[in-house]
Formats: C-alpha cells, structure tokens, sequence
C-alpha cells in the first residue's frame, strides 16, 4: 500500500469515526429525552449505550491517529497496538452495559413490570431501527479494525431496535385487546433479552481484539492471499521450500518468510536473493495491506524450525 493511498484511508476512517461519535451523540439524546416521556427503560438503556459509545468512539479516533504516526526509536515496529486495545475497552464497557442493564430489567419483572406508552414506543423504535441500519452500513466502507469494530457495534444497536420494535409492537397489541397488566411485563422483559443477546457483540470483539494482541496469525483470507504469493515466488526461483509465518496487529500485518536454498534453486548470490525480495515485495503489496515483511535464505531446513 502507497504512502497515498494509506493516508486517504486514514482520513477516511476518522470521518467515519467521527460520524460514529456525532450520530451516537444524536441518538443518546433523543433516546433519553424520548425514553423517559414513553416510561421506557428500553429506550433509556439505548440512551445509555449511545452515551457510553460517545466516549470510545472518541478514544477510538484517539487510538486511530497513534497508530498512524509510523514507527520510531521507542515503536520499531509501529503503533498498530492501540488498535486492538481499544477494541477490547469498548468491548468490556458495552460488556458491563449490558449486563448493568440485564439487572435493572429483573428487577422491574420482580417489582411487576414496567407501563408504557406504546405509541411513543413504537415511533422511536422505528426511528432507531432505521437510523442505525444507515450507520452500519456507511461504517462498514472503513477497513481498518477501529471502524469494523463501529460498524459491529452499531451492526448490534440496529439488531437491538429491530427487537425493540417488535416487543412494542406486542406491547401495543395486548394493550389493544385489554392487557395491560401483561403489557407492562413486555419493556423490562425486552432489556433483559436484548441486552443478553447482545452481549455476543462485545464478546466477538474481544476474541478478535486478543488474537491481534497475542500475535496469533491473521484470518484465513488473509493467510491465503499471503500464502499463495510466497508459493508463486517460490516457484518461480525454484526454492526447494518456503516457511511463512505471520500475524494481524490492527492494520499491520507482520510477515516472515524462510526460503530454503538448494542445489535446484536460481538463488545463488546476495544479488538474486534481493530479486527474489523485490518479487515478493510487489506481490505483497498488491494484496493491500500495511506489512512489516523479513525474508530469510538458508540452505539448512532446521534454521527455518
């Protein structure tokens, strides 16, 4: 990837950033303005939520613009770290969220449920549903891990308000046909669902955030795309063999590639072995990722154990 090119998706991903922040400031405070008129804890919990991604969307932004400033004497291998950590705050921060409201939600199905005024209800349900799924599907153009881990999160707003919409509705048929002592039980029973239900997404994020951390290897397209350049040059200089290891860091991936050398192989001087770098450079590169790449020669196949 160009120095260009890498910079015009940098800047790409911060607006996208900052629309996370500025559309979830929207939404935190419609949904607690609307919530409290309908008496909905439901729609009060979305407010919450939307408040809390505020603060991490920012210091999403924040770990974004580290990341980028390159490696130097204290980063030799770049900033691509605070990627992944941030991941992990969101995701244990929506984790407690959600489980913080999971609680409150018992507690109003113990105390006999919670009314509602359902047409409010059934209006900001709406309103939500389809404002989030407009985000996702703008955030999910980033490709850098901060902005897929937005687009995860508002990917489980959107799926929460559909849930939403769907309790009021019955809400709101129950209520029409004389129950609204049943009703009542349909919000605080809703956020003890949804929240449970979405607790997946910050879970999923943490796994993936952790691989990153632990320098686990990149995801399975990734490692094919790799794969299948460091086979083509192999082949093509005639090496007897080719061990590749590698692992995802936030936009970075880390690749190390051990050539064994044989009589067979067009690799003879320190010249031919800089051709064959060049070679695989270029294949690298048109797969578009930012990688750290080391490539080594040896005529000794336990030096690439």
């Amino acid at each position: 990837m160009t120095r260009v090119a890498q910079t015009l998706d940098t800047r790409r991903d911060q607006r996208l950033l900052l629309l996370s922040v500025w559309s979830s400031a929207g939404f935190a405070v419609v949904s607690s303005v609307w919530g409290l008129l309908a008496g909905s804890s439901m729609i009060v919990f979305d407010g919450l939520y939307s408040f809390a991604s505020i603060g991490l969307s920012l210091l999403a932004v924040a770990a974004l613009r580290t990341s980028r400033r390159g490696p130097d004497d204290a980063h030799p291998w770049g900033r691509e770290e605070w990627e992944p950590v941030v991941v992990v705050v969101k995701a244990l921060a929506l984790a407690a969220l959600s489980v913080y409201a999971v609680v409150g939600g018992i507690a109003d199905l113990l105390a006999g449920g919670r009314e509602v005024a359902t047409g409010w209800a059934l209006g900001y349900a709406v309103l939500a549903t389809a404002g989030g799924a407009v985000i996702t599907v703008l955030l999910r153009r980033g490709d850098g891990g901060l902005v897929r881990a937005e687009a995860a999160e508002w990917q489980g707003d959107t799926l929460l308000s559909v849930g939403v919409l769907v309790g009021f509705g019955i809400a709101a048929g129950l209520v029409a046909a004389g129950r609204p002592d049943l009703a009542a039980y349909v919000d605080p029973g809703m956020v003890v669902l949804v929240s449970l239900a979405f607790l997946r997404v910050p879970a999923g994020l943490v796994v993936r955030a952790m691989r990153e951390l632990l320098a686990m290897s990149p995801p399975a397209e990734v490692m094919l795309g790799l794969r299948g350049c460091v086979d083509a040059v192999a082949e093509r200089y005639g090496l007897r063999d080719a061990v590749l290891r590698a692992s995802a860091v936030g936009s970075r991936v880390d690749v190390e590639i051990d050539f064994v050398v044989d009589d067979a192989s067009r690799v003879r001087t320190v010249a031919d072995c800089d051709e064959v770098r060049a070679d695989l450079h270029e294949r690298l590169a048109a797969l578009g990722h930012e990688r750290s790449v080391v490539v080594a020669f040896t005529t000794d196949p336990r030096w690439t154990r």
